[in-house]
């Protein structure tokens, strides 16, 4: 077999011609689930069986394949692939030439028990084309995994892609290590392992190789995985908006259908490669030969444009299986978007079987219900959209879910000149989603900027992932729309619910300009398209107008940002080029600029075309950002535009804004994102002196059977101690003898506090009674709430001098489609009321840890505000991050909330609240698609 493909696979890893021995029973002591318990996942046609194993995965070429656990039904099926195999991939497979594939060798895949012996097979359309197996040796504790992929798949990555999940799988069954015997000379199935991240060791035995390595997952494992996501995931959707050849199924000379309008739209594009109408009853559409399916088209077919009715969806998915289309833009409506004949979920069903169907024969769906994809290359020049209007070309790529509002978008577009690299609607985003394609524009040289209307969210944690490691390379700006409406039926068949503070906590923490309309936007991803990240908050305002000018200043101090010298430049309103151009090139070499807002209002019968040549010209090759107010115009003019020898805005033009607000509003966002490029991206931060272990131990003896369930004042004062927070000293009474016992005990002073936290901040006089230094006090402010709250009260010890100026509380979420959220907030019913929490993802590095504390809009709090004494904001860090320790290691922890007083001599831990139960689902770390 060739050893020359860009990813390594081999027909040959493993096991020698005769089949292994089975495996027998477990080694004792294995973390394996019991005998009498199913497999999570499995069907009740097929007691065991991992359906949850199974996965659609993009291969290194951008083709798809499905992927699933063997079965014995698919004895056929590998003896089919094998007979496809050359000898020599057969030879390096099983170590000697086979002239017939025994059945024996074949029960090595289908003949297991999906525990100690699992087997994989990768499926395209109605073949086998690749098998992965282990087997365990219970005597070595480890199992030995071997691959057979068929001559003409290889190359693809599947050697790679069955070891990933293979390993994922032996991971749920308790089983930490591999090892394959590999013929010396099959390098490239010695490269599948070496490359994959994980510690190999290697022993040389008569032209075999033993390679052994663990295989729970490090960080440089991850990061081959996440590479090669990229690399296909990336490569998928190129062979979308990159099409040699596109057929438009349904193509029509009605302008009311769709056919019509996709067909025409394509015709003036102009797509550089062939178009073929599909139409089963006419000969020519729109003055172009028509074929009466997609398998009668002569020439190869790349995408498939599909805008035939719902109903017939299916059978055009077919064809373009048998066509050998690479890819599916499903423009037609009516499925999880409406209801259908068989009922409310009846199209929402459809849509599953159509996107499975083309998967499993390696092809994508966009769609359906979108509006189609654009591609401004000059190379490709396609429109594939329903959209008459199309932006100009330029350095925006831009990703929207509504295919109903996309037109008007796509015109608004235009009109300001927001120029385009590339244009996706997903519409229902059945398959294709916004996380492909922010992957696609990672590695996209003529995408700057990345611009998403989000709806919803159909994979959170990939998205948060995602959007920080394209953020650091490119700005990524985000409307997210429908944060107080339900979903739409269509985009809620494929959708997670996230609140908005969840939404505002993943933006925020991974560099996402998040706007709140899609105006904002157009603005923001305009300015960074054609102008550099501000340097500082510090803003030049210049102009010819004081009126405009005091606008622009004013916008500035409400955005947060300085106006440069305290005051706008007012020229004058005769302001000449010279002078425009003298005072922006001032305001580029003070350092202290970080951005610079020019607002012209010409004269009477003086067109400014000059002083729009003098600012373009002194703006080209500005290290800080120049925008405008001028001539009331909007979006990239022709008097303030360079334009490239590609035909977009050359970088250095300069946008103009009908309001100085708009253009200082732009600026703020971006100035904004700056700072978070500036910010140290550090690795998550655990404190000294936590007992993970210790944690283990405790929450594995409270945990409830099935639902939820609160923690005891006790437990929470343990589990929190074993992560380094000590709650201040307490005991319950349920008289005043008792609450005298119990200070003499703690030592005084002492509070008393009501049980119910609820009565603490809204009982007449209060619900907490400080400062208690005798037995007299406790006895008579025992009574006192005894009879206002009821007679079980808290005696807790005073916090230490110094740690008690301000109330602060931290609070633990576990969001089950995203993750742990850690929140912070200031004061007492205020952060109920008013909301003022601030939130993270855990885990927190620390600078996350010092951004939550900060975020608050109560903050100042903590600096003396009001004549309080400033706090040890180091101290409420440490807890964010021991707190965030502990959601991380203990992902049953469902809720917590803790208080905590802080001084400037430290802080005191004085109540905490929460609850256990099941563990949300962990994330899959496995490459598959939704």
């Amino acid at each position: 077999m060739s050893t020359d493909h860009p990813q390594p696979d081999s027909a040959g890893a493993g096991h020698r011609a005769e089949p292994p021995v089975p495996a027998g029973p477990p080694a004792s002591g294995e973390a394996r689930p019991p005998e009498d318990q199913p497999v999570p996942g499995g069907s009740s046609s097929e007691p065991g069986y991992p359906a949850h194993w199974e996965a659609d995965v993009v291969l290194a070429d951008g083709g798809v394949v499905h992927l699933r656990p063997a079965r014995p039904a698919d004895t056929e099926a590998l003896r089919d692939m094998h007979s496809r195999m050359s000898d020599r991939s057969l030879y390096l497979r099983y170590f000697s030439a086979v002239a017939k594939v025994s059945d024996a060798l074949l029960a090595v895949v289908t003949n297991v028990d999906h525990r100690d012996s699992v087997g994989l097979v990768a499926q395209l359309g109605d073949q086998v084309i690749a098998a992965g197996t282990y087997h365990l040796d219970p005597a070595r504790r480890t199992a030995e995994v071997a691959f057979a992929v068929q001559d003409d798949q290889q190359g693809r990555g599947l050697g790679s892609i069955l070891l990933e999940h293979l390993a994922a799988a032996a991971g749920e069954r308790g089983i930490r290590r591999f090892t394959a015997e590999v013929l010396a000379e099959n390098r490239s199935m010695l490269r599948v392992f070496t490359d994959a991240g994980y510690q190999v060791s290697r022993e040389f035995d008569s032209g075999v190789v033993e390679v052994a390595f663990d295989i729970t997952p490090t960080a440089e494992s991850r990061a081959v995985q996440v590479s090669r996501e990229q690399r296909a995931e990336s490569r998928s959707i190129a062979r979308l908006l990159s099409p040699r050849s596109i057929a438009v199924i349904g193509a029509s000379n009605d302008p009311t259908k769709l056919g019509h309008a996709v067909l025409k739209n394509l015709l003036a594009g102009p797509f550089t490669g062939p178009v073929y109408p599909v139409h089963p009853g006419e000969l020519e559409v729109q003055g172009i030969r028509a074929y009466p399916s997609v398998l009668d088209i002569p020439g190869d077919v790349d995408v498939a444009v599909v805008t035939v009715p719902a109903g017939s969806v299916q059978e055009v998915v077919r064809g373009c299986r048998d066509k050998g289309v690479h890819g599916l833009v499903v423009v037609t409506g009516g499925f999880a978007d409406t209801a259908t004949a068989s009922g409310p979920a009846g199209g929402a069903a459809a849509q599953r079987r159509l996107v499975s169907l083309a998967r499993q024969n390696g092809m994508r769906v966009l769609g359906p219900n979108c509006l189609g994809m654009l591609n401004t290359d000059p190379a490709v020049e396609m429109n594939a959209t329903l959209a008459p209007v199309l932006p100009p070309a330029g350095r925006i790529g831009f990703f929207c879910q509504s295919g109903a509002l996309g037109i008007a978008v796509l015109a608004d577009a235009a009109a300001r000149g927001l120029g385009l690299s590339s244009f996706v609607s997903a519409g229902n985003r059945a398959d294709v989603s916004g996380n492909d394609l922010m992957q696609y524009w990672l590695s996209d040289d003529r995408t700057e900027v990345v611009l998403l209307w989000l709806e919803s969210f159909g994979n959170p944690r990939k998205f948060a992932r995602l959007a920080r490691t394209l953020a650091r390379s490119k700005p990524l700006v985000a409307v997210k729309s429908g944060r107080h409406a339900m979903l739409t039926p269509g985009l809620a068949a494929s959708s997670v619910s996230l609140s908005d503070a969840t939404v505002e906590t993943v933006f925020a923490q991974n560099g996402v300009i998040r706007t709140d309309t899609l105006t904002q936007a157009f603005d923001v991803a305009q300015l960074l398209a054609t102008q550099p990240v501000p340097r500082t908050d510090a803003v030049a305002v210049i102009g010819n107008s004081t009126a405009l000018g005091l606008l622009a200043a004013d916008a500035c101090l409400d955005a947060g940002l300085t106006v440069a010298g305290g005051a706008p430049t007012d020229l004058g309103v005769n302001m000449t080029p010279d002078e425009l151009a003298t005072a922006v090139r001032a305001a580029i070499a003070d350092p202290t600029v970080g951005a610079i807002v020019v607002v012209y209002v010409p004269p009477v019968a003086v067109p400014g075309t000059a002083q729009a040549k003098a600012l373009r010209e002194v703006a080209m090759g500005s290290p800080v950002p120049v925008v405008s107010t001028f001539l009331a115009a909007e979006g990239l003019v022709h008097q303030l535009s360079e334009i490239a020898d590609d035909g977009r805005a050359a970088r250095g033009s300069v946008p103009s804004f009908r309001t100085p607000e708009r253009a200082v509003a732009a600026l703020a966002l971006a100035a904004r994102y700056g700072r978070w490029l500036e910010r140290p991206h550090l690795e998550p931060t655990r404190p000294p002196g936590i007992d993970t272990a210790a944690a283990r131990v405790l929450v594995d003896s409270w945990l409830p059977a099935s639902a939820p369930a609160d923690l005891t004042d006790q437990q929470l004062a343990e589990l929190l101690a074993v992560y380094g927070i000590e709650l201040a000293e307490f005991a319950v009474a349920d008289s005043a003898a008792d609450a005298v016992t119990a200070a003499t005990r703690i030592g005084y002073p002492v509070a008393l506090k009501a049980f119910d936290p609820i009565s603490r901040d809204v009982l007449a006089g209060g619900g907490v009674r400080p400062a208690l230094r005798t037995d007299a006090q406790v006895a008579a402010a025992y009574d006192v709430l005894a009879e206002l709250a009821g007679s079980h009260v808290y005696v807790q010890q005073m916090a230490a001098p110094g740690t008690a100026s301000v109330s602060t509380v931290f609070g633990l979420t576990a969001d089950p489609s995203f993750g742990a959220l850690e929140w912070f907030g200031i004061g007492g019913v205020t952060t109920d009321l008013l909301d003022d929490r601030a939130y993270r993802a855990v885990p927190l590095s620390e600078v996350d840890a010092a951004d939550l504390i900060a975020a608050p809009r109560a903050a100042p709090l903590l600096d003396g505000y009001g004549g309080r004494r400033p706090v040890d904001r180091s101290a409420l860090q440490d807890v964010a991050l021991r707190l965030s320790a502990l959601a991380d290691d203990v992902p049953e922890l469902l809720d917590l909330r803790l208080r905590v007083l802080a001084g400037p001599a430290g802080v005191t831990a004085i109540g905490a609240t929460g609850s256990l139960g099941p563990a949300p689902a962990p994330p899959d770390q496995r490459r598959r698609l939704r």
